[in-house]
């Protein structure tokens, strides 16, 4: 029977949000305007924790950079970004869980709204091969500052999702989901088992109503 475990990225496998600090990462290193960036960063940081977030306005914010930037420079500065940032941010229980379902024979596969520029060297870094994010859109050769297709967000993570598991060769049987937030309630609607990971106050919630498993990995 093939098993796949779904792990939602930031604050989840992650004790922070990595696309939170990256904005910080790049006020530090003088990439974008401090005080209008960090205002910025934290509004829209406060509506995807309240689950009113339009991604297409903060994906206009947030990839700006990328369009401004010459990629060179963004590549360096994410390599150590990832590597002085993002491997202190790793929840501790995440090894012993993604290891936990490695030796039961489990697909893994990370999902998270956060772009793929930013998260594809964390999944990379924990080891995780199959990744769907919000993917930005990228038009001979340079960032747009655009999403492309479905961002990888709120419904729009189970179509992603429906539409990963329609491409493989074969079906899984069993679905397990993890998650922190009450933007990924309707992923984990999709999943056998679902797991809320130290959920925010509405996940939580919804978690002890439906009899979801309730883990922290801090």
């Amino acid at each position: 029977m093939r098993r796949l475990a779904v792990f939602d990225l930031d604050h989840t496998l992650l004790a922070n949000d990595s696309d939170h600090l990256w904005g910080r990462w790049m006020i530090e290193h003088g990439v974008v305007d401090a005080e209008q960036y960090a205002r910025e960063n934290e509004r829209f940081y406060g509506l995807y924790s309240a689950g009113t977030l339009d991604i297409h306005e903060y994906a206009a914010f947030s990839l700006r950079p990328l369009v401004e930037q010459p990629l060179e420079r963004m590549l360096a500065l994410r390599e150590r970004f990832v590597a002085e940032w993002i491997v202190p941010a790793v929840a501790p229980g995440t090894p012993a869980l993604l290891e936990k379902h490695r030796a039961q024979g489990d697909e893994l596969l990370i999902t998270t709204a956060t772009s793929r520029f930013i998260t594809e060297p964390i999944a990379a870094l924990l080891g995780v091969t199959n990744l769907i994010a919000t993917d930005p859109e990228i038009h001979d050769g340079r960032y747009t500052g655009r999403i492309a297709g479905i961002p990888n967000f709120q419904g729009g993570k189970v179509q992603r999702l429906r539409d990963w598991l329609a491409g493989q060769a074969e079906p899984y049987a069993h679905l397990t989901a993890y998650s922190d937030s009450r933007n990924d309630i309707p992923l984990l609607e999709e999943a056998q088992a679902a797991v809320a990971v130290d959920p925010d106050a509405v996940l939580r919630a919804t978690a002890q109503s439906r009899g979801w498993a309730i883990i922290s990995l801090r």
